[in-house]
């Protein structure tokens, strides 16, 4: 039943996205809301971590097989793909570029703020 309450909790957020996705006018994806709100709610203790802890972990772990439904889309539109391949995979390599090093910034940069936090704290 506590899974049950958690997925309903993280789902409830996700139509809250989709929701906004509809009404707002802008190019948002539905899922970067629901994501935006679920931070918001854990940083502000709205949402419990515990309350939807075992759910995400476990939403996680399955991750890779939702990437199937995909895979199998692009497999089944390579006529229409293969002529934009190359423009395609430059774009996706600078893209993960781009988010990596975003990411890691982003990151070191709250590992030092934590760390001057914990020493303004001594």
């Amino acid at each position: 039943m506590k899974y049950i309450k958690q997925f309903l909790i993280i789902l409830a957020i996700s139509f809250i996205g989709e929701l906004l996705k509809y009404l707002l006018p802008f190019p948002i994806p539905a899922s970067i809301y629901g994501m935006a709100i679920l931070f918001t709610g854990l940083m502000t203790g709205i949402i419990k971590l515990d309350s939807v802890k075992e759910t995400g972990k476990f939403l996680i772990e399955i991750m890779p097989v939702m990437f199937i439904p995909a895979g199998v889309g692009i497999m089944t539109s390579w006529g229409l793909l293969k002529p934009i391949l190359v423009p395609v995979c430059i774009i996706t390599v600078v893209t993960v570029v781009t988010v990596m090093a975003a990411t890691g910034r982003v990151s070191q940069c709250i590992i030092r703020m934590n760390k001057e936090k914990g020493k303004d704290d001594e």
